[in-house]
């Protein structure tokens, strides 16, 4: 099964006195249109996962949605309060785990993904650098287990040319 972890798109800048509440910060209009531009490329290259979750923050839920929105069919998207900063992989592998048999994305938060994905890929546990709106895709012979993935992409916005 394919694993996509997947960093939220271009939101308000952290800190803004808009958004004293940081689970409330949204997406930016840019953010909204170039994460689409995004979501449709990746729907024509294949990405097919039949679930979505996402942190219960506003901007990865739109993330999530814009992802959704862009694939055939659309997902379902589950909010897992676990992909709010500072997620745990022990609980995402397990929520993952009872969904076998579908390709599953994480919609998260930096510097979370970029250590979750290493936590997945290696037993040192590397630290992948994700910029906004950066996807990877991990492949698991079966159930996911720390340290047993296999990178088979990972492509940044910028890398799309958009």
């Amino acid at each position: 099964m394919f694993l996509y972890i997947l960093r939220h798109a271009w939101a308000g800048e952290f800190g803004d006195p808009m958004w004293p509440d940081d689970s409330l910060r949204p997406l930016t209009r840019n953010g909204v249109e170039r994460f689409a531009r995004v979501a449709q490329t990746l729907a024509e290259r294949g990405i097919d996962p039949g679930i979505i979750a996402t942190s219960p923050y506003v901007r990865c839920r739109q993330t999530a949605e814009i992802l959704a929105d862009a694939l055939e069919p659309h997902p379902r998207i589950v909010e897992l309060p676990t992909l709010a900063p500072g997620s745990d992989l022990m609980e995402l592998i397990d929520w993952s785990n009872r969904h076998v048999g579908q390709d599953i994305c994480w919609v998260g938060h930096k510097p979370d993904v970029g250590r979750l994905a290493g936590q997945l890929l290696t037993d040192g546990g590397c630290d992948l650098r994700f910029a906004k709106a950066t996807v990877a895709a991990l492949w698991f012979d079966g159930e996911i287990k720390p340290a047993t993935g296999q990178l088979y992409w990972l492509v940044t916005a910028k890398l799309l040319g958009l």
